[in-house]
């Protein structure tokens, strides 16, 4: 199979992060990110749900994106997706495409959000694909960005929210 060939896509259904699954959570994202996330960011996940959700295949969590709003001077808010990830076996499924239209569908119909920002190591190739797939644009690369992985920098990519069409329409 080409790297870049697709798979039948995968029924997930897509569950909430609560106090009683976050562990779950915790677990996945160890399993699939290179850098330890402490109680801070899955405070903000909670704060941001339902933006924040995991995806279930067979009654098991196989991929999560995780996000946080930040408030604006204006009164506005700027969504950060912290992270989206799927485990391994479960890429190129259509779980990421699922998670990102939830979260940007959710986003669109909030008349706060106008904005998706997120951080791309400057080495994940397949992700900056999929982002810039999906309408997000490149807006600068910051150096040293990263404490313990190697490379350390990333690429920051953004889009609106206003002209996002819903992917499952």
């Amino acid at each position: 199979m080409a790297k870049d060939e697709e798979l039948p896509p995968l029924e997930i259904t897509l569950v909430e992060p609560t106090e009683k699954n976050i562990n779950v959570l915790k677990k996945l994202n160890a399993h699939i990110f290179p850098v330890p996330y402490q109680d801070k960011f899955y405070s903000d996940c909670m704060s941001c749900v339902p933006f924040t959700i995991m995806a279930l295949y067979t009654d098991f969590v196989i991929g999560a994106i995780c996000c946080r709003l930040e408030k604006q001077p204006d009164g506005k808010a700027r969504m950060y997706m912290m992270t989206l990830g799927i485990l391994a076996p479960y890429r190129r499924r259509g779980v990421g495409v699922k998670l990102l239209n939830h979260t940007m569908k959710l986003a669109k119909e909030d008349p706060n959000v106008e904005e998706v920002y997120l951080h791309v190591q400057t080495s994940n190739d397949d992700a900056m694909e999929f982002y810039k797939k999906y309408g997000f644009k490149y807006l600068e690369t910051i150096k040293d960005y990263y404490k313990r992985i190697e490379p350390p920098d990333c690429h920051v990519y953004s889009r609106s929210v206003n002209d996002w069409v819903d992917l499952e329409a």
